[in-house]
């Protein structure tokens, strides 16, 4: 695949809590940096994504008493997971991993603030209608298609690259470049659904 000026890397996530030894460790997670910090090298155009919590998130189990990591409650705008409380504002855990290159990113977006809602995807919060510009910021500088990386595949970036198709972008996800938290199967489910989406799943040689 030949990268153009119209092309824009995608990273999602990559911070301390999802990394080893991190809130919501991801297995393998930091694996994911130097296939990364290679394909910057790559792109005219990058943008970064940070979960950025505050600490009362409802995401987060210890705001809900009596519920385990990882159960789902019914939130008004539908099912959400619980998860241990991770990337909180200001905290090491939500910094970006030291090894990640940021500086060529050209925009970061912070998702996950309102304490109300959580947001797995770099276009839209979860109630699937509350967006966070990244649509609108990418068709004003004429991207047409969006290179996912990142943590987690089957969360956060699964979200996105979904999120891309519905916004116009033709869209790519980088396998090697990414890490599942895969619970009971949701790997599998992301890229059958991906696959059906429309989104096309390479390797960093491919790029």
């Amino acid at each position: 695949m030949t990268i153009s000026d119209t092309d824009l890397l995608l990273i999602i996530d990559v911070q301390n809590d999802f990394c080893p030894g991190g809130a919501l460790a991801v297995e393998d997670g930091d694996s994911v940096l130097p296939v990364i910090n290679r394909l910057i090298g790559k792109f005219k155009n990058i943008v970064i994504t940070q979960d950025w919590h505050p600490i009362d998130h409802s995401s987060f189990t210890s705001n809900h008493e009596g519920q385990s990591p990882f159960s789902v409650v019914t939130m008004p705008y539908g099912e959400q997971t619980l998860w241990p409380d991770h990337c909180i504002q200001g905290t090491h855990g939500a910094e970006f991993h030291k090894d990640l290159i940021t500086y060529p990113a050209s925009l970061i977006i912070r998702k996950g603030m309102n304490p109300a809602i959580d947001s797995y995807s770099a276009f839209f919060e979860n109630d699937r209608s509350t967006g966070t510009g990244l649509g609108g910021y990418l068709r004003e500088r004429n991207i047409k298609r969006i290179i996912c990386t990142g943590l987690a595949f089957d969360f956060c970036v699964f979200y996105s690259a979904e999120d891309s198709v519905k916004e116009q972008f033709e869209t790519v996800v980088v396998t090697d470049a990414c890490r599942a938290i895969d619970m009971d199967g949701t790997a599998q489910q992301a890229t059958d659904a991906m696959k059906s989406a429309g989104i096309t799943l390479l390797g960093s040689d491919e790029l």
